[in-house]
C-alpha cells in the first residue's frame, strides 16, 4: 500500500457532543472506510475534513496545514465531498457533469469520454436529456461521475450508492476505485456495510457513539490493527 505522506491528520477533535476523535490519520492515496450505525457521528466527520463544520476544539491538518488557515474554495476544489442524497443541478446530464470542471478550474472535456464514463457507470442516458427525470439512483451515480471528472485531491463518498441494487452498487465503486488507484486520490468512504468497507477499504476504521477505534488495515484476506 503506498502511503508516502498523511492527508489529513486529526488531533483531539471534538465536535459538539457527536464526534470525539483523539489521534487520526488518513495517508495519501488510501481508500480509508468508516463504519458505524445511524447516529455515530459518520457523515459529521466528512463535513470536517473539506471545512463545511468547523470543530469545537482540536485541530485538523491537510497536508500538514491547519485547515482552519486554508481559503476554503480552494480547499473544496481539492477536497470533494458527494453527500448521500446527490445535488443534482437544473439542466441536462451534460451541463450537470461539466458543472464540476467549471468550479474545479479545470476544462471540459469532449462528449465522447462523458458517454464512455456514463457507460461504465451503468449509466446510459443522452448527454441532453434533463438531469431532474433520472431516478433517485440514477441521480446518485451522475453525482460519482461529475466528481470523478474533477480529479480532486480527495474525494469523501457519504453512503454513496444507497440508493443502488448491489450489482449497480459494486459496478459504480468499482469504477471509483479504479479511477482513485489511477489518479492517485485519496478516498475516505462513510458507509454502514461491512462487507463494502472489507472489500474496498485499505484502511477502515469504526465509529461508536462518536469515538473512533483502532484503524484497520486491509491487505487481501489478511488483516492487521495499527495504531492510531
Amino acid at each position: 500500500m503506498k502511503k508516502e505522506s498523511n492527508m489529513f491528520t486529526l488531533r483531539n477533535v471534538s465536535y459538539k457532543n457527536i464526534l470525539n476523535v483523539e489521534n487520526l490519520s488518513i495517508p495519501e492515496g488510501v481508500t480509508f472506510c468508516v463504519l458505524g450505525e445511524s447516529g455515530s457521528g459518520k457523515t459529521t466527520f466528512l463535513k470536517l475534513l473539506n471545512n463545511l463544520i468547523s470543530p469545537d476544539e482540536g485541530e485538523i491538518l491537510f497536508r500538514e496545514e491547519k485547515i482552519s488557515e486554508l481559503e476554503t474554495v480552494e480547499l473544496r476544489r481539492r477536497v470533494v465531498m458527494l453527500p448521500q442524497v446527490p445535488v443534482i443541478f437544473p439542466g441536462s446530464i451534460r451541463e450537470n457533469l461539466l458543472l464540476g470542471l467549471n468550479f474545479a478550474q479545470k476544462d471540459g472535456v469532449a462528449d465522447e469520454e462523458l458517454y464512455s464514463l456514463l457507460e461504465r457507470m451503468n449509466l446510459v442516458k443522452e448527454l441532453g436529456e434533463d438531469a431532474a427525470t433520472l431516478s433517485g439512483g440514477e441521480k446518485q451515480r451522475l453525482a460519482i461521475a461529475r466528481v470523478l471528472l474533477m480529479k480532486p485531491d480527495v474525494v469523501l463518498l457519504d453512503e454513496p450508492t444507497s440508493a443502488l441494487d448491489e450489482n449497480t452498487e459494486e459496478r459504480a465503486i468499482e469504477e471509483v476505485m479504479e479511477r482513485s488507484r489511477k489518479d492517485n486520490t485519496t478516498v475516505v468512504m462513510v458507509t454502514h456495510n461491512p462487507r463494502l468497507a472489507s472489500r474496498h477499504g485499505e484502511m477502515v476504521v469504526e465509529l461508536h457513539e462518536g469515538k473512533a477505534g483502532a484503524v484497520r488495515e486491509v491487505y487481501g484476506e489478511n488483516e492487521r490493527y495499527c495504531r492510531n
